[in-house]
């Protein structure tokens, strides 16, 4: 009896303040609040700034120099007859500069270095792109468990029902001497070893809403409902998918980014060798007041324009720039070879993904025949169970082998679909895959 009271407690509790969340709300929640998303958006935002004109070095720079000075000084002239002194002489000085400075070619490190920005930039939207579907992978994993653990929940309460059933009808038979008290502690034993069960997955799909409550980033003890049911892509659709895998996979994506921009550091560096040409020019305005009466001039004011073009050629800087150069090559080189390596393993991992996925159709296939093969087993045995002419203990195997039936197809069902995304996940299709 306290069994049945606990179970009746998590019940209540279980269907108490229940929302529902289906798969696009899902997406939503995780894409709005997920923090691994957050933290490569904020990457993108700055490879967007680093990409921008602004950092490109096209641009003039422009500085603005100003000062001004003011002294006193006591002064003793002796000039033969003119002979004087004057104390507290006040001299002042104010001068503003402004100079503008342009580089007209610096060996076109600059366009280099701007293309390079430009498709870092283009690297890390792809890069995005990759978290995000990674991200909906991790979901749905957590998602179709949870929908797996309802689905076993249900099918365990129902193997609970069949057993609470059972032990009612072997309590009133007792009273009426149609059965013993060894048939009655039998149901007894197996209704509680069910109970056990129901309770132990009651648990179990707590754990496993807390653990999508993470992914979305929300509060833990947000409870959902779940919309278990789906469909499965046409096996037309899947073939096209894998045909075009490599193609749209994201990561394979990156690499190609990562060799152009290995090409552009080379060619920017390469670009150190030729000289620098730079347009500059200013204005200038002084003025110097000395109240001295004796000073040759006791006002001056200049003021003007000035401008030039300069050369800088660095024809030899120590061999740091011979080595920068060799680095560059090599981490050209090494893109390649990582590109081409990955590639390689893509090929493998999107041909294991789509084994996978038609080994686990033919699975379930294989487990739904099974059940039904079960379900007609169990419903004979439960006939043949009524009017005695089987035994409590054949009857529960049959019982049990019903359950177990129903729980692989459960199992397999969502392992499948499983399978499917996985293959979506790497063709780099899961964000265009309705999951209406």
């Amino acid at each position: 009896m306290k069994i049945i009271k606990v179970l009746a407690l998590l019940i209540g509790l279980g269907a108490f303040a229940q929302s529902p969340l289906d798969r696009n709300q899902a997406i939503k929640l995780t894409l709005e609040n997920n923090l691994n998303i957050k933290l490569i958006e904020n990457s993108r935002d700055m490879a967007k700034n680093n990409a921008s004109i602004l950092n490109s070095g096209y641009l003039p720079t422009a500085s603005l120099n100003s000062s001004s000075n003011i002294s006193y000084q006591d002064i003793e002239i002796v000039a033969g007859e003119q002979n004087g002194s004057v104390e507290d002489s006040k001299n002042e000085a104010n001068s503003t500069n402004i100079s503008l400075n342009y580089v007209l070619f610096d060996g076109m490190g600059r366009k280099y270095n701007y293309k390079r920005f430009k498709e870092i930039y283009k690297k890390s939207e792809i890069e995005v792109k990759d978290v995000i579907e990674k991200t909906i992978l991790q979901l749905f994993g957590v998602y179709y468990e949870v929908a797996r653990l309802i689905e076993e929940n249900k099918i365990i309460k129902s193997s609970l029902s069949i057993s609470k059933e059972r032990l009612k009808k072997r309590k009133i038979q007792l009273e009426y001497g149609q059965t013993t008290g060894l048939e009655v502690l039998n149901a007894e034993v197996d209704m509680n070893l069910d109970s056990i069960n129901y309770l132990n997955s009651l648990k179990i799909l707590s754990n496993a809403k807390r653990d999508l409550n993470l992914v979305m980033n929300i509060d833990l003890n947000t409870n959902h409902s779940i919309n278990t049911d789906f469909r499965f892509i046409t096996s037309e659709k899947m073939i096209d998918i894998f045909n075009n895998a490599k193609k749209n996979n994201s990561y394979l994506q990156i690499l190609e980014k990562d060799v152009l921009i290995s090409d552009y550091n080379l060619k920017a560096t390469k670009s150190s060798y030729l000289p620098t040409i730079g347009l500059n020019g200013s204005y200038g305005w002084n003025e110097s007041i000395n109240d001295n009466q004796y000073a040759f001039y006791n006002e001056n004011r200049t003021n003007g324009l000035s401008g030039a073009i300069s050369l800088n050629w660095n024809i030899f800087n120590g061999g740091n720039r011979i080595t920068n150069n060799k680095n560059a090559k090599l981490n050209l080189t090494n893109s390649k070879i990582k590109k081409q390596k990955i590639e390689l393993e893509f090929e493998r991992d999107i041909k294991n993904a789509y084994s996978n996925y038609e080994n686990s159709l033919f699975i379930l296939n294989a487990q739904q025949m099974n059940l039904e093969t079960n379900n007609n087993n169990f419903k004979r045995n439960q006939e043949k169970y009524a009017l005695g002419q089987v035994t409590s203990i054949e009857f529960r195997k049959a019982q049990l082998n019903f359950l177990n039936a129903k729980l692989s197809v459960n199992k397999a069902k969502f392992e499948a679909k499983l399978s499917e995304l996985q293959v979506l996940q790497l063709a780099g299709e899961i964000l265009t895959y309705s999951y209406e």
